[in-house]
């Protein structure tokens, strides 16, 4: 894989036949040239699907043999979606792929003929133009069981998403139609909230059902808690409740309705959280990164999930930079500006490391003394924000130690970042 611009420029060869496509969600456009930028043939269109992949691949094989040309490399803009079925089929076919950044795109497309005209045809030319200089990237297309584990953590992402809907409708029901239900029970998700949930009943219904119904209802699901006088105070406030009492009978069917689908994500979140724990199983050094206290199995999914294969990485500043947590300068004469991170990159990636350190400063006593030390030192202090994006580079790194090395994680040798640590000895 080639990592920076030299390289990639580097492979560029007088043989080489550069291909541009531009993605859409049903029709391709295609132009191809030689790395002087010289095109050769007509600009080809081929539709998003196994015919359309066809004729593009028959296209290129045609050009390279009409013109001596011995390899190629094809680069698009990562599109939404729609590009990467087309990737995999060129994978499939040992064609290499680039990606080009549509910013890149749309900044560069006035150097030929001075017009902010944007058109397919155009685009293509543009993107074979940035290949050419070698301003594109190769895609990280996770493979196997990384692909599995991107798979598994979309579809978590997606229950999460559902599940939060699901409860903020439950919370809106109670609001409308018993809100005195919560002085009762402090938490609806508690098993004995649902469990009285589930008789899908309103309040004033409530009122006119026998105490020991309602225990022995209570008494199938809780044992500790499910008392007589929690029963009482829950008919209690059944019968001073304000909730309202028109529509009843869809009110009742809404709440069994919303139950059904908090049950049903419930049941997928443990299926789904099965599969995780046996893809995991499979990833070497993966133990060692749940033993670091702090860190659970969510994280290191995700983790893995966003970066693929640590093995096709040959330094951790290439995740930094995936991440989006490299530092961008503004500076120009004597005008110093803010540094900041560039942001550019995979934002779950980069949310998922911010998410881990915030608990990783509070539990684990190495990150919680580095951030101290980061935030209170007399030399150049660091805000708390600045201290806790070092942290989560510091985390790459150490992720990658663990995954690529075999290394075990050490809070002494972490510790020796800070200067009254490092000349103390390392515990055996």
């Amino acid at each position: 894989m080639h990592f920076t611009q030299e390289q990639r420029i580097t492979q560029i060869t007088s043989s080489t036949l550069i291909v541009g496509v531009d993605i859409a969600k049903f029709k391709h456009v295609a132009r191809a040239q030689d790395y002087r930028g010289v095109e050769f043939g007509k600009p080809v269109a081929f539709e998003n699907n196994l015919e359309g992949f066809k004729l593009f691949v028959n296209w290129i094989g045609k050009i390279k043999s009409e013109n001596g040309c011995e390899d190629v490399v094809v680069g698009m803009e990562p599109t939404g979606h729609y590009w990467l079925n087309l990737v995999h089929y060129l994978k499939a076919q040992k064609i290499l792929c680039g990606v080009v950044n549509p910013l890149h795109v749309k900044k560069s497309k006035e150097l030929d003929d001075n017009s902010p005209t944007k058109n397919d045809i155009k685009d293509a030319k543009v993107i074979a133009q940035l290949m050419k200089d070698g301003r594109y990237a190769v895609p990280n297309i996770p493979q196997g069981i990384y692909a599995e584990l991107r798979e598994a953590m979309k579809i978590r992402d997606h229950l999460s998403t559902d599940l939060r809907v699901v409860q903020g409708r439950i919370h809106n029901w109670l609001d409308r139609y018993f809100p005195e239900f919560l002085t009762v029970f402090k938490d609806w998700e508690c098993i004995s909230a649902i469990q009285m949930l589930s008789l899908n009943l309103l309040p004033h219904e409530i009122v006119s059902l026998s105490d020991e119904f309602l225990l022995g209802h209570l008494r199938e699901v809780a044992k500790r808690g499910a008392g007589l006088g929690r029963i009482q105070r829950l008919k209690s406030a059944a019968s001073t409740s304000v909730g309202i009492r028109q529509g009843t009978e869809m009110a009742k069917m809404e709440l069994q309705l919303l139950l059904s689908q908090y049950e049903l994500l419930q049941s997928k979140f443990s299926e789904l959280d099965v599969k995780l724990d046996q893809l995991l199983e499979q990833i070497p050094g993966v133990t060692r990164l749940l033993a670091i206290r702090g860190i659970g199995r969510d994280t290191v999914a995700g983790f893995l999930a966003e970066v693929g294969d640590i093995n096709q990485y040959r330094h951790p500043k290439q995740i930094v930079k995936l991440a989006g947590l490299s530092l961008r300068e503004n500076t120009s004469g004597k005008h110093k500006g803010q540094t900041k991170i560039t942001k550019r990159g995979r934002k779950r990636l980069r949310a998922l490391l911010f998410r881990v350190v915030m608990p990783l400063v509070a539990k684990n006593h190495a990150f919680k003394t580095l951030h101290e030390y980061y935030t209170k030192r007399a030399d150049n202090p660091l805000k708390k924000m600045q201290s806790l994006i070092a942290l989560c580079n510091k985390l790459i790194r150490i992720l990658f130690g663990i995954l690529k090395k075999g290394h075990e994680f050490s809070e002494a040798k972490m510790l020796n970042d800070i200067p009254r640590f490092a000349d103390l000895p390392i515990a055996a």
